[in-house]
C-alpha cells in the first residue's frame, strides 16, 4: 500500500524504517533518504510506525 504519494513510499518502506529505529514519520523519512513534503501521510505513517514498534 502507498503511504506517501509525494515520496513514493510504501507501507513496507515505513515498516522497515521503524524496525531500523525510526520513532516518528520525520525520522522514518530521513532513514529512507526522503524529506516530508505536504504532511498528509503523517497520521497513517505514525500508525504504521506505532504498530511495527509494538510488535518488536
Amino acid at each position: 500500500m502507498i503511504v506517501c504519494i509525494c515520496n513514493a513510499l510504501r507501507e513496507d518502506d515505513v515498516r522497515r524504517a521503524a524496525r531500523d529505529g525510526a520513532s516518528c514519520p520525520t525520522t522514518a523519512y530521513k532513514t529512507l533518504g526522503r524529506k516530508p513534503r505536504c504532511g498528509q501521510c503523517f497520521s497513517f505513517a505514525r500508525e504504521i510506525i506505532t504498530a511495527e514498534r509494538a510488535t518488536a
